[in-house]
């Protein structure tokens, strides 16, 4: 089994106890799968939390898995080079953050859990590869 990265929509919606396809797929794979989490992700996901005890109890979750750091100069080209290559087929990515994390999955083999419409158009002219979550 190849390493997951697993995106804010989907820790979000599991720490929220929301059940969708991508987080109960989430749940299905902790402790059986190699996950691995950005350092943009850990933000994202953190900065939500409202109570002290809800986000030390995140923070230490998140933190048991390994943290990749997204950035470096050859990835932000190659990003911006992956959005300019989208925008050209006429689709536009909502955020840099997605870009970003699209693009660094492609770049080192990583499948994407995700819950969110910027990613399938990296899947179908980028080459991401997405985790269905059947």
């Amino acid at each position: 089994m190849s390493t997951i990265f697993v995106d804010s929509s989907v820790w979000i919606d599991y720490f929220n106890g929301a059940s969708t396809r991508e987080a109960d797929h989430l749940d299905s794979l902790l402790g059986r799968a190699p996950l691995v989490i950005g350092d943009l992700v850990l933000a994202e996901v953190l900065q939500g939390f409202r109570r002290d005890s809800d986000w030390r109890q995140a923070r230490r979750a998140l933190l048991a898995f390994p943290v990749l750091p997204l950035s470096g100069v050859e990835l932000a080209l190659k990003s911006a080079e992956n959005y300019r290559t989208l925008r050209a087929r006429g689709v536009t990515v909502r955020t840099m953050v997605d870009c970003w994390i699209a693009t660094f999955c492609i770049e080192n083999g990583l499948e994407l859990l995700q819950r969110d419409r910027d990613f399938p158009p990296f899947a179908r002219h980028l080459g991401l590869k997405l985790v269905d979550p059947g």
